[in-house]
C-alpha cells in the first residue's frame, strides 16, 4: 500500500477549549483501513486542525504510505501547507514545523482543502471523540 488517502478533521469546544481529531485513511479503491477518534487537549481549533493532519501523516508512515493525497476542511491549514499562506500564529508554528517534517518521509504529500460537506466522515469521528 503505497498510495494512501486521508481525510482530517479537528473539532473544538470553545476555541480555544476541549478539542478532538477524527482521521480516516482509505485505499486508493476507498477501502476505509485506518481511522483516529481522540481528544487532544485544550487548544484552539487551528491547533486540532493540525494535530489531524500530524495524526493522519503518522499513520500513513506506519502502513507503510510513500504517496499520500490528504483531504481537510480547514482551509487555512491546507494553504499554509502549500505555501498559499504565511504561518504567522506562533502557536501553530511548531506544529507547522512538524508537518513539514513527517512529509519529508514521503515520496509525495498532497494537500487538498474539500467542503466540510464532503468531510463529514472525520468531521463525526472528531465530534465522537468528545462523547467518550
Amino acid at each position: 500500500m503505497t498510495q494512501l488517502i486521508a481525510n482530517t478533521d479537528g473539532a473544538c469546544r470553545g476555541n480555544p477549549g476541549a478539542s478532538a481529531i477524527g482521521v480516516i485513511i482509505k485505499t486508493a479503491s476507498g477501502q476505509v483501513i485506518k481511522s483516529v477518534c481522540r481528544a487532544v487537549g485544550d487548544m484552539t481549533n487551528n491547533q486540532a486542525e493540525y494535530h489531524a493532519v500530524i495524526s493522519a501523516l503518522e499513520e500513513a508512515l506506519k502502513l507503510g504510505a510513500t504517496d499520500l493525497a490528504l483531504n481537510a476542511d480547514s482551509e487555512l491549514v491546507v494553504k499554509q501547507l502549500n505555501g498559499q499562506y504565511r504561518v504567522k500564529n506562533p502557536g501553530l508554528e511548531q506544529l507547522y514545523s512538524r508537518v513539514k517534517g513527517l512529509e519529508a518521509k514521503f515520496k509525495s504529500v498532497k494537500y487538498r482543502y474539500i467542503p466540510r460537506e464532503r468531510n463529514r466522515d472525520a468531521d463525526a469521528l472528531a465530534n465522537q471523540a468528545f462523547k467518550k
